[in-house]
């Protein structure tokens, strides 16, 4: 059989040249060549196995829940993978005629500059309560970059007649940018500063 060539993701994005500038997460992010970013639920019930799924099935899957504060997890979303592989879809053709970088390496980006190095704990020593300052484990910190860009989006497209997938490109390249108006840039340096005070 011949040798399967470059696989592009969407048939367009190729991910081989990407580099993962955060020392820390590369063994978090994971750029598995593939057409489809779909990989069926195979990782679901494996420890850890979350890092080994594409990164953009990662934010489609963060992307199923709907709504703000309250309504986040109504079920209206949920689901609804290819309606949310779609939307990607035409997120990642804004952002290339928009910025003209490849939409993964933005996404790698905006992952890079939203992820926590540093988060809070509880500890109840002697009945009283403390706040302690620990670092972030790689995988982790990736969850709570894709939650916190997943959150943003969401809020964003709440009630407003803008289309999701112009709100999803915009948000990724505020985040890649490292623009501190980006809010899931904004809520990784708030819980920085948390964790800073609380040493």
């Amino acid at each position: 059989m011949a040798e399967t060539k470059n696989l592009l993701l969407f048939r367009k994005w190729d991910l081989s040249d990407i580099e993962i500038k955060d020392p820390g997460l590369k063994t978090a992010i994971c750029l598995r060549k593939q057409i489809l970013p779909y990989t069926f639920g195979r990782s679901a019930l494996k420890r850890f196995n979350k890092a080994e799924v594409n990164i953009v099935e990662r934010l489609i899957n963060k992307s199923m829940h709907f709504g703000k504060k309250y309504a986040k997890n109504t079920g209206r979303m949920t689901g609804k993978k290819t309606k949310l592989l779609n939307t990607v879809k035409t997120a990642f053709d804004i952002i290339f005629l928009k910025t003209g970088q490849n939409p993964v390496e933005v996404l790698v980006r905006a992952i890079e500059f939203s992820a926590p190095n540093e988060d809070t704990t509880r500890i109840v020593y002697g009945g009283t309560t403390y706040h302690v300052s620990v670092d972030v484990a790689p995988i982790r910190r990736v969850d709570m970059a894709l939650k916190f860009i997943a959150d943003a989006i969401k809020d964003a497209t709440f009630s407003n007649p803008k289309a999701i997938e112009e709100h999803m490109a915009e948000q990724l390249i505020l985040a890649a940018n490292n623009d501190s108006n980006a809010p899931s840039v904004k809520k990784k340096n708030e819980l920085e500063r948390i964790a800073q005070a609380s040493r």
